[in-house]
């Protein structure tokens, strides 16, 4: 297991029509998951010149608090909240510094 710790970025993408809808359940994973073990950075921004363009810019000790992160009750229920809310499936990659 690596010693360094993992990156993510997260790219969400709502549909046109429900974009407000989508920012209240991105912006509401803020703060349960800052508090999660692990959770060494997790930052949300909103692309100015798109704004159905979302990316979580994430900071995780270990593969362990991600892969504990995709099992919480708060990312499960916002998960299941976005579905009708999102353009495309999320787009998700997990990045080491070199």
């Amino acid at each position: 297991m690596s010693t360094h710790s993992v990156h993510v970025v997260a790219r969400i993408t709502a549909r046109p029509a429900t974009i407000a809808q989508l920012q209240a359940v991105l912006t509401a994973l803020l703060e349960p998951t800052r508090r999660e073990a692990g959770c060494l950075r997790y930052t949300l921004l909103h692309n100015q010149t798109d704004p159905t363009d979302f990316t979580f810019v994430e900071e995780w000790a270990n593969d362990a608090a991600i892969d504990a992160h995709l099992q919480t009750p708060h990312l499960q229920a916002a998960l299941a909240q976005a579905a009708d809310l999102l353009a495309t499936a999320p787009d998700i990659r997990r990045y080491v510094l070199l």
